[in-house]
Protein backbone atom coordinates (compact mmCIF):
# COMPACT_ATOMS: atom_id res chain seq x y z
CA UNK A 1 0.00 0.00 0.00
CA UNK A 2 1.43 3.75 -0.58
CA UNK A 3 -0.36 7.06 0.32
CA UNK A 4 0.39 9.23 -2.83
CA UNK A 5 1.60 12.82 -1.77
CA UNK A 6 1.57 15.56 -3.72
CA UNK A 7 5.62 15.82 -3.75
CA UNK A 8 6.83 15.48 -7.74
CA UNK A 9 5.70 15.90 -11.09
CA UNK A 10 2.70 14.31 -11.31
CA UNK A 11 0.95 12.99 -14.61
CA UNK A 12 -1.70 14.38 -16.59
CA UNK A 13 -4.74 13.50 -18.86
CA UNK A 14 -3.72 12.35 -22.77
CA UNK A 15 -4.67 14.73 -25.19
CA UNK A 16 -7.81 14.98 -26.02
CA UNK A 17 -9.04 12.63 -28.83
CA UNK A 18 -11.82 11.42 -30.93
CA UNK A 19 -13.93 8.33 -31.44
CA UNK A 20 -13.21 5.95 -34.50
CA UNK A 21 -16.04 4.10 -34.07
CA UNK A 22 -19.61 4.45 -32.71
CA UNK A 23 -22.77 3.04 -32.67
CA UNK A 24 -25.49 1.48 -30.92
CA UNK A 25 -26.05 -2.02 -29.82
CA UNK A 26 -29.66 -3.65 -29.30
CA UNK A 27 -29.37 -5.63 -26.32
CA UNK A 28 -32.95 -6.44 -25.54
CA UNK A 29 -36.73 -5.96 -27.31
CA UNK A 30 -36.26 -2.62 -25.00
CA UNK A 31 -32.77 -1.33 -24.45
CA UNK A 32 -30.18 -0.23 -26.88
CA UNK A 33 -26.69 0.72 -25.32
CA UNK A 34 -24.14 3.72 -26.86
CA UNK A 35 -20.62 2.48 -27.66
CA UNK A 36 -17.68 4.11 -28.76
CA UNK A 37 -14.23 3.16 -29.67
CA UNK A 38 -10.86 5.59 -29.97
CA UNK A 39 -7.16 4.86 -29.49
CA UNK A 40 -5.52 2.57 -31.89
CA UNK A 41 -7.35 -0.50 -32.83
CA UNK A 42 -4.27 -2.97 -32.93
CA UNK A 43 -3.50 -2.40 -29.25
CA UNK A 44 -4.75 -4.56 -26.44
CA UNK A 45 -8.87 -3.01 -25.01
CA UNK A 46 -9.29 -1.54 -22.20
CA UNK A 47 -13.43 -0.83 -21.31
CA UNK A 48 -14.04 2.35 -19.39
CA UNK A 49 -17.06 1.95 -17.18
CA UNK A 50 -18.57 4.49 -15.46
CA UNK A 51 -20.24 5.26 -12.31
CA UNK A 52 -23.67 6.75 -11.29
CA UNK A 53 -25.46 4.15 -11.97
CA UNK A 54 -26.69 6.23 -14.08
CA UNK A 55 -24.06 8.69 -15.16
CA UNK A 56 -23.06 7.84 -18.79
CA UNK A 57 -19.48 8.47 -19.67
CA UNK A 58 -18.24 11.68 -21.49
CA UNK A 59 -15.31 13.14 -23.74
CA UNK A 60 -12.60 13.97 -21.13
CA UNK A 61 -12.82 9.63 -20.22
CA UNK A 62 -11.08 8.67 -23.19
CA UNK A 63 -7.97 10.54 -21.78
CA UNK A 64 -7.25 8.56 -19.29
CA UNK A 65 -5.79 5.80 -21.66
CA UNK A 66 -2.60 6.38 -23.68
CA UNK A 67 -4.47 6.28 -26.98
CA UNK A 68 -1.20 5.15 -28.74
CA UNK A 69 -1.51 2.04 -26.56
CA UNK A 70 -4.58 1.27 -25.76
CA UNK A 71 -7.96 0.29 -28.15
CA UNK A 72 -10.22 2.15 -25.81
CA UNK A 73 -13.94 1.02 -25.38
CA UNK A 74 -16.55 3.22 -23.50
CA UNK A 75 -20.23 2.43 -22.86
CA UNK A 76 -23.26 4.14 -21.55
CA UNK A 77 -25.01 1.38 -19.49
CA UNK A 78 -28.78 1.07 -19.78
CA UNK A 79 -31.01 4.36 -19.68
CA UNK A 80 -27.68 6.55 -18.86
CA UNK A 81 -26.36 8.41 -21.08
CA UNK A 82 -27.09 8.02 -25.10
CA UNK A 83 -28.19 4.85 -24.37
CA UNK A 84 -31.83 3.98 -25.39
CA UNK A 85 -34.90 4.43 -23.66
CA UNK A 86 -33.47 7.37 -21.73
CA UNK A 87 -33.89 6.76 -17.96
CA UNK A 88 -35.03 3.34 -18.44
CA UNK A 89 -35.44 1.45 -14.90
CA UNK A 90 -37.23 -1.75 -16.57
CA UNK A 91 -35.16 -4.45 -17.29
CA UNK A 92 -32.09 -2.43 -15.02
CA UNK A 93 -30.52 -4.69 -13.18
CA UNK A 94 -26.27 -5.65 -12.22
CA UNK A 95 -27.16 -9.07 -13.73
CA UNK A 96 -28.80 -6.66 -16.91
CA UNK A 97 -25.19 -5.27 -16.98
CA UNK A 98 -22.93 -8.13 -16.90
CA UNK A 99 -24.76 -9.36 -19.91
CA UNK A 100 -24.63 -6.42 -21.83
CA UNK A 101 -20.62 -6.01 -21.32
CA UNK A 102 -20.44 -9.39 -22.85
CA UNK A 103 -22.31 -9.13 -25.74
CA UNK A 104 -20.26 -5.84 -26.25
CA UNK A 105 -17.65 -7.77 -26.07
CA UNK A 106 -18.56 -10.23 -28.34
CA UNK A 107 -19.90 -7.93 -30.92
CA UNK A 108 -16.69 -6.10 -30.95
CA UNK A 109 -14.36 -9.38 -31.80
CA UNK A 110 -12.51 -8.67 -28.39
CA UNK A 111 -11.17 -11.46 -26.68
CA UNK A 112 -10.42 -10.07 -23.61
CA UNK A 113 -9.84 -6.62 -22.13
CA UNK A 114 -8.78 -4.86 -19.42
CA UNK A 115 -11.02 -2.93 -17.17
CA UNK A 116 -10.95 0.64 -15.79
CA UNK A 117 -14.19 1.76 -13.86
CA UNK A 118 -14.44 4.06 -10.47
CA UNK A 119 -17.48 4.57 -8.08
CA UNK A 120 -20.58 2.53 -9.29
CA UNK A 121 -17.56 1.86 -12.20
CA UNK A 122 -15.78 -0.20 -9.68
CA UNK A 123 -18.65 -1.88 -8.38
CA UNK A 124 -20.07 -3.27 -12.25
CA UNK A 125 -16.30 -4.19 -12.90
CA UNK A 126 -15.80 -5.85 -9.54
CA UNK A 127 -19.09 -8.08 -10.16
CA UNK A 128 -18.23 -8.50 -14.34
CA UNK A 129 -15.03 -9.79 -13.56
CA UNK A 130 -16.37 -11.94 -10.83
CA UNK A 131 -18.60 -13.61 -13.63
CA UNK A 132 -16.53 -13.55 -15.96
CA UNK A 133 -12.63 -13.78 -14.36
CA UNK A 134 -11.27 -15.78 -17.54
CA UNK A 135 -11.73 -12.37 -19.77
CA UNK A 136 -10.49 -9.87 -17.86
CA UNK A 137 -6.62 -9.02 -17.86
CA UNK A 138 -6.03 -6.55 -15.40
CA UNK A 139 -8.40 -3.85 -13.58
CA UNK A 140 -7.45 -0.29 -12.16
CA UNK A 141 -10.48 0.51 -9.96
CA UNK A 142 -10.65 3.89 -8.11
CA UNK A 143 -13.16 5.26 -5.15
CA UNK A 144 -14.15 1.74 -4.55
CA UNK A 145 -18.28 1.45 -4.01
CA UNK A 146 -18.68 -2.37 -2.79
CA UNK A 147 -22.59 -1.24 -2.21
CA UNK A 148 -22.70 -2.66 1.38
CA UNK A 149 -25.87 -1.29 3.14
CA UNK A 150 -23.24 0.30 5.96
CA UNK A 151 -21.79 2.57 3.01
CA UNK A 152 -25.27 3.68 1.96
CA UNK A 153 -26.26 5.15 5.13
CA UNK A 154 -22.79 6.41 6.05
CA UNK A 155 -22.81 8.42 3.29
CA UNK A 156 -26.61 9.82 2.78
CA UNK A 157 -27.10 9.68 6.61
CA UNK A 158 -24.80 10.11 9.71
CA UNK A 159 -21.05 10.40 8.14
CA UNK A 160 -21.27 12.89 5.88
CA UNK A 161 -23.50 15.51 8.44
CA UNK A 162 -20.60 17.00 10.04
CA UNK A 163 -18.64 17.81 6.70
CA UNK A 164 -21.52 19.41 4.59
CA UNK A 165 -24.04 20.14 6.98
CA UNK A 166 -25.36 22.62 4.65
CA UNK A 167 -25.30 20.33 1.62
CA UNK A 168 -26.80 17.57 4.27
CA UNK A 169 -29.87 20.07 5.06
CA UNK A 170 -30.78 20.53 1.43
CA UNK A 171 -30.60 16.55 1.01
CA UNK A 172 -32.78 15.87 4.38
CA UNK A 173 -34.79 18.64 4.10
CA UNK A 174 -37.16 17.14 1.38
CA UNK A 175 -37.89 13.69 3.80
CA UNK A 176 -40.06 14.17 6.61
CA UNK A 177 -38.21 13.78 9.83
CA UNK A 178 -39.96 10.74 10.73
CA UNK A 179 -38.36 8.89 7.98
CA UNK A 180 -34.73 10.29 7.98
CA UNK A 181 -33.91 7.14 9.35
CA UNK A 182 -33.43 5.14 5.84
CA UNK A 183 -32.15 8.10 3.27
CA UNK A 184 -32.40 5.86 0.16
CA UNK A 185 -35.59 4.73 1.46
CA UNK A 186 -37.38 7.99 1.33
CA UNK A 187 -35.30 9.35 -2.00
CA UNK A 188 -36.74 6.71 -3.93
CA UNK A 189 -40.13 6.76 -2.42
CA UNK A 190 -40.10 10.23 -3.75
CA UNK A 191 -38.55 9.76 -7.54
CA UNK A 192 -41.36 6.68 -7.55
CA UNK A 193 -44.32 8.51 -6.24
CA UNK A 194 -47.49 10.31 -8.33
CA UNK A 195 -46.56 13.65 -7.34
CA UNK A 196 -44.45 14.92 -10.37
CA UNK A 197 -43.33 18.25 -8.39
CA UNK A 198 -41.88 16.64 -5.39
CA UNK A 199 -40.15 13.69 -7.95
CA UNK A 200 -38.62 16.30 -9.89
CA UNK A 201 -37.19 18.53 -6.69
CA UNK A 202 -36.17 15.01 -5.25
CA UNK A 203 -34.20 13.77 -8.50
CA UNK A 204 -32.24 17.12 -8.48
CA UNK A 205 -31.27 17.36 -4.57
CA UNK A 206 -30.41 13.27 -4.70
CA UNK A 207 -27.50 14.70 -7.78
CA UNK A 208 -27.11 18.05 -6.52
CA UNK A 209 -25.64 16.27 -3.14
CA UNK A 210 -22.92 14.25 -4.86
CA UNK A 211 -22.20 16.29 -6.86
CA UNK A 212 -21.69 18.92 -3.90
CA UNK A 213 -19.83 16.38 -1.54
CA UNK A 214 -16.99 14.61 -4.23
CA UNK A 215 -13.90 16.23 -4.38
CA UNK A 216 -11.58 17.73 -1.60
CA UNK A 217 -12.53 21.33 -3.49
CA UNK A 218 -16.41 21.68 -4.70
CA UNK A 219 -15.97 22.03 -8.55
CA UNK A 220 -19.16 24.44 -9.52
CA UNK A 221 -19.37 23.26 -12.45
CA UNK A 222 -20.17 19.50 -11.84
CA UNK A 223 -22.75 20.93 -9.17
CA UNK A 224 -24.37 22.88 -12.69
CA UNK A 225 -24.21 19.69 -14.34
CA UNK A 226 -25.76 17.33 -12.04
CA UNK A 227 -28.16 19.73 -11.14
CA UNK A 228 -29.89 19.31 -14.84
CA UNK A 229 -33.45 17.96 -15.15
CA UNK A 230 -32.64 15.52 -17.83
CA UNK A 231 -29.07 14.18 -16.50
CA UNK A 232 -30.33 14.12 -13.13
CA UNK A 233 -33.24 12.00 -14.07
CA UNK A 234 -31.30 9.05 -15.48
CA UNK A 235 -28.53 9.66 -12.67
CA UNK A 236 -30.28 9.83 -9.53
CA UNK A 237 -33.54 7.99 -10.76
CA UNK A 238 -31.13 4.97 -11.91
CA UNK A 239 -29.20 5.00 -8.39
CA UNK A 240 -31.95 4.92 -6.89
CA UNK A 241 -33.37 2.09 -8.16
CA UNK A 242 -30.37 0.07 -7.69
CA UNK A 243 -29.31 1.20 -4.16
CA UNK A 244 -33.09 0.32 -2.89
CA UNK A 245 -32.83 -2.81 -4.25
CA UNK A 246 -29.09 -3.38 -2.61
CA UNK A 247 -27.45 -3.85 -6.07
CA UNK A 248 -29.36 -6.60 -6.86
CA UNK A 249 -27.20 -8.58 -5.41
CA UNK A 250 -27.71 -11.58 -3.24
CA UNK A 251 -25.96 -10.96 -0.10
CA UNK A 252 -24.98 -7.57 1.64
CA UNK A 253 -20.97 -7.53 0.80
CA UNK A 254 -21.49 -10.17 -1.86
CA UNK A 255 -18.76 -8.65 -3.84
CA UNK A 256 -16.09 -9.07 -1.02
CA UNK A 257 -17.48 -12.85 -0.37
CA UNK A 258 -16.46 -13.88 -3.63
CA UNK A 259 -13.45 -12.24 -4.10
CA UNK A 260 -11.40 -15.22 -4.72
CA UNK A 261 -12.79 -15.44 -8.01
CA UNK A 262 -10.67 -12.71 -8.72
CA UNK A 263 -8.06 -13.33 -6.65
CA UNK A 264 -4.99 -13.86 -10.05
CA UNK A 265 -6.34 -11.16 -11.95
CA UNK A 266 -3.49 -8.12 -11.41
CA UNK A 267 -5.14 -4.35 -10.40
CA UNK A 268 -4.65 -1.44 -8.91
CA UNK A 269 -6.92 0.32 -6.48
CA UNK A 270 -6.89 4.49 -6.48
CA UNK A 271 -8.57 5.75 -3.42
CA UNK A 272 -8.82 9.29 -2.12
CA UNK A 273 -8.18 9.96 1.76
CA UNK A 274 -10.51 12.00 2.28
CA UNK A 275 -13.44 10.47 -0.23
CA UNK A 276 -16.42 11.45 1.92
CA UNK A 277 -18.75 9.71 -1.18
CA UNK A 278 -17.02 6.32 -0.72
CA UNK A 279 -14.99 5.99 2.56
CA UNK A 280 -11.35 4.78 1.96
CA UNK A 281 -12.27 1.49 4.14
CA UNK A 282 -13.61 0.03 0.75
CA UNK A 283 -10.03 0.41 -0.84
CA UNK A 284 -8.79 -0.96 2.30
CA UNK A 285 -10.99 -4.34 2.94
CA UNK A 286 -11.24 -4.74 -1.16
CA UNK A 287 -7.07 -4.60 -1.12
CA UNK A 288 -7.37 -7.22 1.73
CA UNK A 289 -9.41 -9.52 0.08
CA UNK A 290 -7.60 -9.27 -3.45
CA UNK A 291 -4.16 -10.44 -3.43
CA UNK A 292 -3.66 -9.69 -6.83
CA UNK A 293 -3.86 -6.00 -6.28
CA UNK A 294 -2.05 -2.82 -5.18
CA UNK A 295 -3.35 0.07 -3.30
CA UNK A 296 -2.39 3.55 -3.73
CA UNK A 297 -4.39 5.79 -1.81
CA UNK A 298 -4.05 9.80 -2.73
CA UNK A 299 -3.37 12.21 0.32
CA UNK A 300 -5.03 15.02 -1.26
CA UNK A 301 -8.39 13.98 -3.16
CA UNK A 302 -11.62 13.25 -2.55
CA UNK A 303 -14.10 10.78 -4.57
CA UNK A 304 -13.87 12.45 -8.24
CA UNK A 305 -11.41 11.28 -10.84
CA UNK A 306 -10.46 14.26 -11.88
CA UNK A 307 -8.21 15.53 -9.38
CA UNK A 308 -4.41 15.99 -9.90
CA UNK A 309 -3.25 13.19 -7.36
CA UNK A 310 -6.41 10.72 -8.70
CA UNK A 311 -5.66 11.58 -12.38
CA UNK A 312 -1.60 11.02 -11.66
CA UNK A 313 -2.21 7.33 -10.11
CA UNK A 314 -4.95 6.36 -12.43
CA UNK A 315 -2.54 7.58 -16.02
CA UNK A 316 0.36 5.54 -14.32
CA UNK A 317 -1.80 2.72 -13.93
CA UNK A 318 -3.01 2.50 -17.18
CA UNK A 319 0.44 3.23 -18.74
CA UNK A 320 2.02 0.24 -16.53
CA UNK A 321 -1.09 -2.16 -17.90
CA UNK A 322 0.16 -1.05 -21.41
CA UNK A 323 3.60 -2.16 -20.68
CA UNK A 324 5.23 1.27 -20.66
CA UNK A 325 6.54 0.86 -17.37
Amino acid sequence: MSDAGGDGQRRGLYPEIAPYDQGWLRVSDLHEIHYEQCGNPERPAALFVHGGPGGGFDAEDRRFFDPDAWRVVLFDQRGAGRSRPHACLEENTTQHLIADMEALRSHLGIERWMLFGGSWGSTLSLAYAQAHPERVTAMVLRGIFLLRRWELDWYYGHGTQGVFPEAADRLHGLVPEGERGDIVGAYHRMVTGKDEGLRRRALEAWSRWEAETSSLYTDPKRVERFSGAEFAEAFAGIELHYFANGGFFPRDGELLLQAGRIASIPGVIVHGRYDMVCPVRNAVDLHAAWPGSELHIVADAGHASREPGTIDCLVRATDRFAGKG
